[in-house]
């Protein structure tokens, strides 16, 4: 199996071990942050800070006015960081130690943007804004990912692209200090994630369906547990968003330099929302692979494996999506890696190289020398 582990460029500048230690892990390649949503993350191995405040989504490479005038949707550059390239300098330090970089792309999930123009956000059927999530049903946020993913990978020496939030974003994923929790059931979260903005809405019009009836059915499925949208209000509203992600990711790989090994963040569910969006009928045709999260250690992660494969065509590599992080045990992680192997996994993606510290780390190299054993 294939091994790739996460990072972000803060975990590689200033640390001159960082490199030793994903080569001491084997064969892998780096999937480093290019472009980011906002985070606190904690930096255990890092000699010089304990955490890293990135207060806001940013774009890690210099932001070239020529790309971004005259548009309205621009994204934040990392103040909290003193280098100016920190993407570009990071994969180069990797790249230049032989270590292959995938630039990794975050598309829809940015607060910031969100905040500022409310207008491109994900609307629910109660009318109020998710200020994190960009619609892709909107024109001018595919045109802004797809500008943000050819910056984002511009004159660096990559291995690949991984996109992630490659479609839309729902209730979950918001951030603050979260009140929500086991205050909805998963359907009507699901139901609280479907985008009713006005372009989502003149999708439906034009699928003939009408909108301002499958806005007052979405609502009145989020209050009861009885009440449901009919197969053909269902169906069209998922269309709609599958359309969307579709063209949204056919933009995005179009922006993309030729040559770079394709891959996206995806679940089988096709009515998932978030950083790894449902995958529809047409998701996977255009990509090299599509990576799937299996943090849970248990049956569940194999069976979402073994559902992606069978969902799609056979050229098309399964990547599963692994952390190191609690509750995981010492002891769950070669068993895991392995029954997602027989489920039909063919890279392993390892969260994270920063954020799992030295009492975690032996977690990552026994995931990446069990994989390289299988």
């Amino acid at each position: 199996m294939r091994v790739l582990v996460h990072a972000y460029p803060w975990d590689v500048i200033g640390d001159p071990l960082f490199t030793a230690r994903m080569q001491a892990l084997g064969d892998v390649g780096v999937n480093l942050a290019s472009a980011y949503h906002t985070v606190r993350a904690a930096t255990p191995w890092h000699p010089d800070h304990a955490y890293m405040d990135a207060r806001h989504a940013a774009l890690y490479r210099p932001l070239r006015r020529e790309a971004w005038d005259g548009r309205r949707l621009v994204p934040g550059t990392p103040a909290w960081m003193r280098d100016a390239d920190p993407f570009g300098t990071a994969a180069r330090t990797l790249a230049d130690a032989g270590v292959p970089v995938t630039a990794w792309i975050v598309l829809t999930h940015n607060s910031r943007l969100g905040e500022a123009h409310p207008d491109v956000s994900v609307v629910n059927c109660f009318g109020e804004h998710y200020p994190w999530a960009l619609c892709p049903s909107r024109a001018e946020v595919r045109e802004y990912a797809a500008t943000l993913a050819a910056e984002a990978v511009r004159d660096v020496p990559l291995a690949g692209a991984l996109l992630e939030a490659c479609g839309q974003l729902g209730a979950d994923h918001g951030g603050h200090h979260d009140k929500t929790d086991g205050a909805y059931d998963a359907r009507a979260r699901r139901m609280l994630s479907v985008c009713c903005c006005e372009a989502c809405q003149a999708g439906w019009a034009a699928a003939g369906v009408d909108p301002v009836r499958t806005v007052r059915e979405v609502r009145a499925a989020v209050r009861s547990r009885e009440h449901d949208l009919d197969q053909a209000t269902a169906a069209a509203v998922l269309a709609v968003r599958h359309q969307a992600a579709d063209a949204l990711r056919h933009q995005v790989i179009e922006a993309l330099p030729p040559g770079l090994r394709m891959s996206l963040h995806a679940g089988p569910d096709p009515w998932a929302t978030g950083a790894n969006p449902g995958l529809g009928p047409q998701a996977g045709k255009d990509v090299d692979a599509v990576v799937v999260q299996c943090w849970p250690t248990g049956q569940e992660s194999a069976d979402r494996v073994r559902i992606t494969r069978h969902m799609l065509p056979e050229q098309v590599t399964v990547g599963a999506y692994v952390t190191a992080l609690p509750p995981v045990r010492q002891e769950d992680m070669a068993p895991h890696v392995r029954r997602l192997a027989e489920a039909g996994a063919q890279e392993v993606h390892l969260y994270h190289a920063g954020l799992a510290g030295p009492a975690r780390h032996g977690l990552l190299a026994e995931a990446a020398s069990t994989a390289a054993s299988l």
